[in-house]
């Protein structure tokens, strides 16, 4: 099977990135109503700031890890990263959970803001992430298919170094839309 997976990468990486952007675009869009139970209201009010930790502690888990393997610290960095990966995961399962229960959060914030920017902020900050699904899915799908020490001659290294940019960023960009609809307004 690995090495089937292994010949097959980049498809396997446009399949799973279909069948994650199709459950988020079916969350967003209300597909999954009345089939989820639903938490008590303290728990969804909560996941907003959860998620919002959850993404500052991703962003120090990606940058330990991308220092990690600079350094050679190969061990260090495959825990770094699957950690910022179940940290990924994590996010997007409350996300998802709460904007399929409640649908996307309303922005309190005047027009001018939401339209200058909040939206603009939200619009780059999503787009990222689809964008970093397809680039996960690869390098993941890379490291789980080869040898440690073959890595380096895949295109592991180079597609690592941008999904690692875009999703430190991505998660970044989370937090300044938490704190502009939670904090600030």
């Amino acid at each position: 099977m690995e090495l089937r997976a292994r010949n097959h990468v980049p498809a396997l990486a446009g399949l799973l990135s279909a069948v994650s952007l199709a459950l988020v675009f079916g969350a967003v869009l209300g597909a999954f109503e009345g089939t989820l139970p639903r938490a008590p209201t303290a728990v969804l009010d909560a996941i907003p700031l959860v998620n919002v930790l959850v993404s500052a502690l991703a962003i120090v888990t990606i940058a330990t890890g991308w220092r990690a393997i600079r350094r050679g610290a190969v061990r260090r960095h495959r825990t770094l990263m699957g950690v910022s990966l179940a940290l990924f995961v994590t996010f997007l399962v409350l996300y998802l959970y709460r904007v399929s229960l409640l649908g996307p959060a309303p922005f309190p914030g005047p027009d001018s803001i939401y339209r200058f920017v909040y939206l603009p902020t939200l619009a780059i900050h999503v787009s990222l992430a689809i964008v970093c699904i397809p680039l996960l899915y690869y390098v993941l799908l890379l490291a789980l298919t080869r040898p440690v020490e073959a890595l380096s001659a895949t295109n592991h290294p180079r597609v690592g170094r941008v999904a690692a940019s875009l999703w430190m960023t991505s998660f970044a960009l989370g937090i300044v839309v938490y704190l502009l609809s939670y904090v600030v307004y």
